[in-house]
């Protein structure tokens, strides 16, 4: 992975605002495990600059109450809800084999098997039934293309390429056109 790679920032969790009046905040996580957002250091804002430290934690109802090294107002930190939390990419451990960090893929070139490419990656969606690629086309337009391992056999990231089984199934399109009868045949 390359070094701007290795410095860009990751969104792992939101500040939710401030709880009571000693100081402590909430923080909603987003990492697949909730607690392991305190296990990457201090969390950072956009910038790269340090937003919140947290010197203990305790689990919520849907956040976690944290108390914070840095001492703000009440005020202060209500004013400060719905600041993202950033860590870099550098502070989050290796993916496990055949797994993947969604940033990881996102700008990554696609292949349908040969060496033309087809496209790149823009995002990774998932609108409720699993993860789909999101991929701006080299000829124009895009499409989504689920990310499983029979539609995208091939995922490198050191070579920054995917290998895409079809796109044609997936565009839809053109064939959805060709498919359509003429008005004069009805």
């Amino acid at each position: 992975m390359s070094e701007t790679a290795e410095n860009r920032l990751i969104v792992v969790g939101v500040l939710k605002g401030a709880h009571g009046v000693r100081g402590d905040v909430r923080v909603k996580s987003f990492t697949a495990d909730p607690e392991a957002v305190f296990d990457f250091g201090p969390l950072l804002d956009e910038a790269g600059k340090v937003f919140l430290t947290p010197k203990s934690a305790r689990p919520g109802k849907d956040h976690f109450i944290v108390r914070p090294k840095e001492q703000k107002q009440k005020e202060e930190w209500d004013a400060l809800r719905g600041t993202l939390l950033h860590v870099p990419r550098a502070s989050l451990p290796a993916a496990d084999e055949d797994e993947f960090y969604i940033e990881d893929l996102v700008g990554l070139d696609v292949f349908t098997g040969g060496s033309e490419r087809a496209g790149r990656i823009r995002a990774v969606q998932d609108f409720g039934a699993g993860d789909l690629l999101d991929i701006d086309l080299a000829g124009g337009g895009s499409v989504f293309v689920p990310f499983t391992l029979a539609d995208v056999p091939v995922v490198d990231i050191a070579a920054r390429r995917v290998v895409v089984a079809t796109l044609d199934e997936w565009a839809g399109g053109e064939e959805a056109e060709e498919d359509k009868p003429e008005p004069s045949d009805l």
